[in-house]
């Protein structure tokens, strides 16, 4: 596949696998983020979490999103052709994240559809996967992309 920088909506072919990453989590992130936004005591207290249902700290399910997006945005979308997302299917945490996981992003191009009334553009539909350094998956879903077309002449 193409670099990110330069990927345009042809780029993308049905059936492509990519791996993208690996991305740390921090103790401090985990904690941050939940203070800020999930401020459930697995999130954010490191003693009540390692009595709570996970036996130690995990990061917000919301926090693994955000992970996700910085991989995805940074090497799977292109910053010269992506037009932004309608939204996302099928969004799953499968396993926690916890602090010092190494998170790798597979990305697999389910789809690939020209608009109709907008040829300077289509519709990407991706199949994500989020694994930690054992192999787990702790994220899938199926994320639907806007993508301008390469230009010609």
């Amino acid at each position: 596949m193409t670099a990110a920088g330069e990927r345009w909506f042809e780029d993308y072919a049905p059936g492509t696998t990519t791996e993208h990453g690996p991305l740390r989590v921090g103790a401090d992130d985990v904690v941050d983020f939940g203070r800020r936004f999930d401020p459930q005591p697995f999130h954010v207290d490191p003693e009540a979490a390692a009595a709570g249902p996970f036996g130690g700290l995990i990061a917000s399910g919301w926090h693994t999103c955000a992970l996700m997006m910085r991989l995805f945005a940074d090497e799977y979308l292109s910053p010269v052709s992506s037009l932004g997302s309608p939204g996302v299917d099928e969004l799953r945490w499968r396993a926690p994240v916890r602090p010092g996981d190494e998170l790798t992003l597979r990305t697999t191009v389910e789809e690939a559809r020209l608009s109709r009334s907008k040829p300077d553009r289509g519709l990407l539909r991706t199949r994500v996967e989020l694994a930690n350094g054992a192999g787990d998956v702790v994220l899938s879903m199926v994320a639907m992309n806007l993508v301008r077309t390469r230009p010609t002449g």
